[in-house]
This record gives C-alpha cells, sequence and structure tokens, in this order.
C-alpha cells in the first residue's frame, strides 16, 4: 500500500517505549480446615510483556509515530495463593514499514533493522516476576512472610529511520523531469512545476509491467552539488536509494547552466 501525499512526508520518528513491570510475589499461607495458619504457598508474580517491532508491506511511512509516541507493554499480574502465578504481561507489537531501522536514542546504537517482511525484533523486554514467599521456606524459617517485588520493564528512547524499500530510484538535479516521468510511467500524481525543489520528499509509483508483476519506483527530491556530504538535505534524501536494486540518473540535455 503507498501512502498519501500527507503521510509520504514522514521518513522518520522518536517513540518512548516501555516494557511491562513483572508482577510482585504473594505472600500466603494455606487455610484449611482446622488449620487457620498453614504453610506458605505465595505464588510468583507474572512476567511483564515485552515490546517488539514488526516490519509490514501493509504500510510505508512512519506517519503514525508522529501522532503517538508512547508505547507501554502490559504489566505481569501479581502472584496468588496456592502457589498460583500471575499472568504474563500481554506483549505490544508495533508495525513498522519494511525497511525501517531503529536506533536507541541516546547512544545511537542499532537495535534493529528490518529489511524484510514479516521480521520481528524485541526491542525491551520486560520485567521479571518477583517471586512468592513459598519459595523462601528455609529450615530456619518455615514460614516466610516477605516476598519479591517484580522487576521493572525496560524503558528506552527509539528513533526510527526508514529507507524506501523500491525497485528503482529516479536521481538527478532538481527540476530535470523526475516526477513527470514516474507520472507517466505509473500510478503516482506528484507535483509537478517549472520551479527547482518541487519534490520536496520522495514519492512512490508502482509500475505494472503485466497484468500480475510490477515494481516501483522511486522520486528522490532533487541533489544539489555536496549531496553527499550532507549539503542541504542531501543525507536524508540519499539515505532512501542506499538498498534500491536500480538507479536511475535523469540528465537535462538542455543547455541549462550548471547541468
Amino acid at each position: 500500500m503507498l501512502a498519501n501525499d500527507q503521510e509520504s512526508l514522514v521518513d522518520t520518528g522518536r517513540i518512548y517505549v516501555k516494557a511491562g513491570d513483572g508482577g510482585n510475589g504473594s505472600v500466603s499461607f494455606r487455610r484449611e480446615k482446622y488449620i487457620p495458619f498453614g504453610g506458605p504457598d505465595g505464588g510468583d508474580g507474572g512476567r511483564g510483556g515485552h515490546v517488539f517491532l514488526r516490519s509490514s508491506n501493509s504500510i510505508n511511512t512512519l506517519y503514525e509515530f508522529k501522532r503517538k509516541k508512547k508505547f507501554i507493554a502490559q504489566s505481569g499480574e501479581s502472584g496468588h495463593g496456592s502457589n498460583m502465578a500471575g499472568k504474563k504481561g500481554k506483549d505490544l507489537v508495533i508495525r513498522v514499514p519494511v525497511g525501517t531501522i531503529a536506533y536507541d536514542a541516546e547512544s545511537g546504537e542499532i537495535i534493529a533493522d528490518l529489511c524484510n517482511p514479516g521480521q520481528i525484533v524485541a526491542i525491551a523486554r520486560g520485567g521479571k516476576g518477583g517471586r512468592g514467599n513459598a519459595r523462601f521456606v528455609s529450615s530456619t524459617n518455615q514460614a516466610p512472610k516477605a516476598a519479591e517485588n517484580g522487576e521493572p520493564g525496560e524503558e528506552l528512547f527509539v528513533r526510527l529511520e526508514l529507507k524506501i524499500l523500491a525497485d528503482v530510484a529516479l536521481v538527478g538535479f532538481p527540476n530535470v523531469g523526475k516526477s513527470t516521468l514516474i507520472s507517466v510511467m505509473s500510478n503516482a500524481r506528484p507535483k509537478i512545476a517549472n520551479y527547482l525543489f518541487t519534490t520536496l520528499s520522495p514519492n512512490l509509483g508502482v509500475v505494472m509491467a503485466n497484468d500480475e508483476q510490477g515494481y516501483i519506483v522511486a522520486d528522490v527530491p532533487g541533489l544539489i552539488k555536496g549531496a553527499h556530504q550532507g549539503v542541504g538535505l542531501g543525507h536524508s534524501f540519499l539515505r532512501h536509494i542506499e538498498r534500491c536494486k536500480t538507479i536511475v540518473h535523469l540528465l537535462d540535455i538542455s543547455e541549462s547552466e550548471g547541468r
């Protein structure tokens, strides 16, 4: 599914993720007929839910993360009596487009590179559940009245960056006809005008080779001198062609100055 005009502008994002906390262990004692205060039977707390990223072909933009920036998984349930453990917290799965790279926003470390459809990576682990008092029975303490608290889940800020996975990338100086070409070849309808930098974000179009097969073409915003060194918005544009299978460099053969 290709993004609409509004969504196509968003290829970066920053989110906060928090895995679930582990549930607390239980302090409990058996209650049987004629035995009002039996042995300890407090169960363990449940593990907190993990947070995963999963790549999907059904989306191709990070627009959702412009609106929603906090993702928190469910915490584990506290333990119960009768040696019953608490339920695990429900895992949280965040869908992202294929081609998304996730970085630890603080360290800059890559924590996930989702370049294949259906790929799933854990980015925050849920906290371990605390042990119930039944776990602390010893020869010197037959009736422990203490249990462990659950461990906190991992939390971090994540920077998301999308690198478009198109089959063909159209590159060239501003206003050489890239947008016109993709509008003729495909179903894309980019803004076209006779002035520089009409295209301010990548446009995608599908070119059908036949009734069943097609390929994706990306129209990358116009390059300027020094773009490979980050001049202007060079790096933010150039990253979109890193994984394209074919790069088509369009040239203007008219006598325009500087081309």
